[in-house]
């Protein structure tokens, strides 16, 4: 189904988890996307610390397929960067590029894969439509919360941290994450969708 895709080099799947690098953002909103990385990777027992196109990467195989994840180092308005230089290397279509980003539209703990969309005010998910020239890549939005009320400075909230009970909500949606990457991969969009979303 998906052969039309294989590149020679071998790597048939980008995961691009967006985040900001540096310690100061760990356990932030905006750095969902690095804490799903995160259980990925202990999910497989790997680390994802070799640094190319901008990105700290490892290549793992799901289902057959050889999947680079990446944990784009440019921070979050420039992660296209990242993602354009590592889909033109190895000839890898938008459609199997899957961007994990944080979304403040959704409930803590909340899913949601979608095959393509627009950025939502997303500028992690706008630059990456930029450099890829489409918005027509596969999206897993991890709901973070909305900001408590209306005034509330958008910046200073996703760059907040989890507390108490949403840390452990959030770290159990990032396991999900792990899971419906896997799916999506292996058993394609639809079924992940209904099996997640």
């Amino acid at each position: 189904m998906f052969d039309r895709f294989r590149s020679p080099q071998g790597v048939t799947w980008l995961v691009v988890f967006l985040g900001n690098p540096g310690t100061k953002y760990n356990g932030t909103r905006h750095n969902a996307g690095f804490m799903a990385a995160d259980a990925m990777a202990k999910e497989f027992n790997i680390a994802i610390n070799k640094l190319r196109f901008k990105a700290l990467t490892a290549t793992v195989t799901i289902g057959g397929e050889k999947v680079l994840l990446m944990k784009p180092q440019t921070y979050m308005n420039l992660s296209g960067e990242a993602v354009g230089q590592a889909a033109k290397f190895y000839k890898i279509s938008p459609e199997h590029v899957i961007v994990v980003s944080d979304e403040v539209a959704m409930p803590i703990g909340k899913l949601r894969i979608r095959k393509s969309g627009s950025a939502g005010g997303h500028n992690g998910l706008k630059n990456i439509i930029r450099h890829l020239g489409t918005q027509d890549f596969p999206r897993i939005r991890m709901g973070v919360g909305a900001a408590p009320h209306p005034d509330y400075d958008m910046a200073d909230w996703v760059l907040s941290t989890f507390k108490n009970k949403d840390a452990e909500d959030m770290q159990a949606l990032a396991e999900r994450v792990s899971k419906a990457v896997q799916c999506y991969i292996t058993e394609g969009p639809d079924r992940a969708m209904n099996k997640f979303n």
